[in-house]
């Protein structure tokens, strides 16, 4: 027995050993910038010198308080559901097609998954050019008025050409993931159903969502974290304008850290906006488990 418990002993002290660089690491690059940023927040440092003064709560306050910041979440928000909706449900559509019996699936699944391998910057620098420069002339050729000119340029419509832009890139990753969740849908259940003179709404509805429901709560969680972040297509396309309408709050929080040298401010924006993603993701998550097969 004591030569069995020194050989679990050495067991244990080897697999501790091994967790003991990625505890290292998760604590300097994770644990302790969180804990450095929040401590931060609660001063009024600049980001430059380190003459600074703790003045508690008063960065949250006032971020609260701001109309700015509020128009930058409000924008997240309708941004976020927006996306969700185009995403979620261009990426289940695409990836029942993509999973069906069809001709060279191989191939569109392939091409369709070249826009994920595009730097997010390099996507929105490319559909800046399309917007300003090939749909105009498009427009005026065909005398369509709404399209003559850049959908950048107007403040009701900015929103939109991000979100043309972020869809086009962005339904990649989730079809390829909805698509390995519709290998874990029995086939046998369908077929039996089919049988039984289930439409195809039918066994989508009852069989094929609440087994696709894991993989659809994790595609949902990072989407929502795309639109409430959202920061790259925005500064190739608008950088926040026009006149704001388009400014988010990663565009907010890196305009008072860097342009406006406010880092601690910006800080305490940030924990905020971590907040209301946590809080929008838990509620997701709970109400997704509850339509889930297990």
């Amino acid at each position: 027995m004591s030569g069995k418990k020194r050989k679990l002993s050495k067991r244990a002290v080897t697999m501790f050993l091994f967790t003991v660089p990625a505890t290292i690491l998760y604590l300097m690059f994770f644990i302790y910038p969180v804990a450095t940023g929040i401590y931060y927040s609660l001063t009024n440092w600049n980001g430059l010198t380190n003459d600074f003064v703790f003045v508690g709560i008063d960065n949250y306050i006032n971020a609260l308080k701001s109309s700015r910041f509020q128009n930058a979440i409000l924008f997240n928000l309708k941004y976020t559901v927006l996306l969700v909706v185009c995403v979620v449900g261009l990426s289940l559509v695409m990836a029942l097609i993509l999973n069906s019996r069809i001709r060279a699936k191989g191939f569109f699944r392939g091409i369709f998954f070249f826009p994920a391998v595009v730097s997010m910057l390099t996507v929105g620098l490319i559909f800046n050019e399309v917007f300003f420069q090939v749909l105009p002339q498009i427009g005026q050729i065909f005398h369509i008025e709404w399209l003559s000119q850049s959908l950048l340029s107007n403040a009701d419509t900015a929103i939109f050409a991000i979100l043309i832009t972020n869809v086009w890139q962005g339904i990649a990753m989730p079809t390829v993931m909805l698509m390995a969740g519709l290998q874990n849908v029995p086939q046998e259940l369908t077929e039996s159903a089919a049988l039984d003179g289930a439409s195809k709404w039918e066994i989508f509805k009852h069989i094929t969502l609440p087994f696709l429901m894991p993989v659809l709560t994790v595609v949902m969680v990072l989407v929502i974290k795309d639109g409430l972040t959202i920061y790259d297509y925005i500064v190739a396309l608008t950088n926040g304008g026009p006149g704001g309408a388009t400014e988010s709050t990663a565009l907010l929080i890196y305009n008072h850290g860097f342009k406006e040298v406010n880092f601690s401010y910006g800080i305490a924006e940030a924990v905020l906006v971590t907040i209301l993603i946590c809080a929008v993701s838990f509620i997701q998550i709970r109400f997704s488990n509850r339509k889930t097969v297990y």
